[in-house]
């Protein structure tokens, strides 16, 4: 299987990756566009000619960056949607009202290292919004994918994922001490795992999934981790949002990515398989490619979302 380069890396903005993308006439979804990198993808996609819905939890910021979308990119077909991720009926709502082929689902939304909290249904808030209310999401939109013909699924991801696999036994943090950055790892985990058994699902019906790391970006996604004041991550590999939203706009547009799935990049550029965990911005983690791994999540998300 041979690895994915392109010319672009880690500098390259979310404008310069869709450039030249003639998407007019497709149709894309962007979970969490109210604000940082979804609505920086969501700008990109619209630049292509794109209609674009945003679907957010916000209406009123989701209508604020629509209307910006909108004057800076001059597409008027900028739509706003309410979802909530955490909520199975905001997620079958927000599926049922949709019409029509769907091109792009770009699964952005998130959460990091947020304090214990759990939804409703008594599952972990991160793995619940990160993974199940977008596995609830895709599935719910597998019809209008599959309509397309040609549909793509991205799914914003992280390096975080070497922090821990899916802990089968205990997702819930019912029999261990919580720790927001396991749940977090966890979480992600599940993001790439998720891409890998879509592809392997619904590749038939011409959908490909792949998932990404976008880099290390400050927005309102690390209010849980001190933002600026962490240093966690050297200053020259800090992104900007438009720099940090191009690798997912590569894999929603990018001809270089057509038919392919159920692969990780980072950088824009696809990412090596390691089985240590770097302590870098780079890698996936074997357990989080692994085709079983990713069979055995899935059946466990349908039982989750069952029960």
């Amino acid at each position: 299987m041979t690895s994915i380069s392109t010319p672009f890396g880690l500098s390259s903005t979310a404008a310069e990756v869709a450039a030249g993308i003639d998407l007019t006439g497709r149709r894309a979804v962007v979970t969490g566009a109210s604000s940082g990198l979804g609505a920086e993808t969501a700008r990109a996609l619209a630049s292509t000619g794109a209609e674009v819905t945003l679907a957010v939890r916000d209406l009123a910021a989701g209508e604020r960056v629509a209307k910006d979308i909108a004057e800076t990119t001059g597409n008027r077909q900028v739509r706003v949607a309410p979802l909530e991720l955490t909520d199975p009926a905001s997620v079958a709502a927000f599926a049922a009202s949709w019409q029509g082929p769907l091109h792009v689902l770009v699964n952005n939304a998130g959460v990091m290292a947020c304090p214990e909290q759990y939804t409703e249904q008594g599952r972990e808030w991160q793995f619940a919004t990160n993974h199940l209310g977008h596995f609830a999401l895709a599935n719910a939109l597998h019809g209008a994918l599959a309509a397309d013909g040609a549909a793509r699924i991205v799914v914003v991801s992280s390096t975080g994922h070497q922090r821990s696999p899916v802990v089968w036994d205990d997702i819930d943090f019912a029999f261990r001490p919580y720790d927001p950055w396991l749940a977090y790892g966890q979480s992600k985990t599940a993001n790439v795992l998720f891409a890998v058994e879509a592809t392997r699902r619904w590749a038939a019906d011409g959908i490909t999934a792949n998932a990404l790391m976008p880099g290390a970006i400050y927005t309102n996604l690390q209010r849980h981790t001190g933002g600026r004041g962490s240093g966690r991550v050297a200053a020259d590999l800090i992104k900007t949002t438009e720099q940090g939203a191009a690798t997912s706009v590569l894999l929603a547009t990018s001809p270089l990515l057509e038919g392919i799935g159920a692969r990780y990049f980072d950088d824009c550029n696809e990412s090596e398989v390691v089985g240590r965990r770097t302590g870098k911005l780079y890698g996936v983690a074997r357990y989080a490619v692994d085709p079983d791994n990713a069979r055995r999540l899935w059946d466990l998300s349908e039982e989750l979302l069952a029960g």
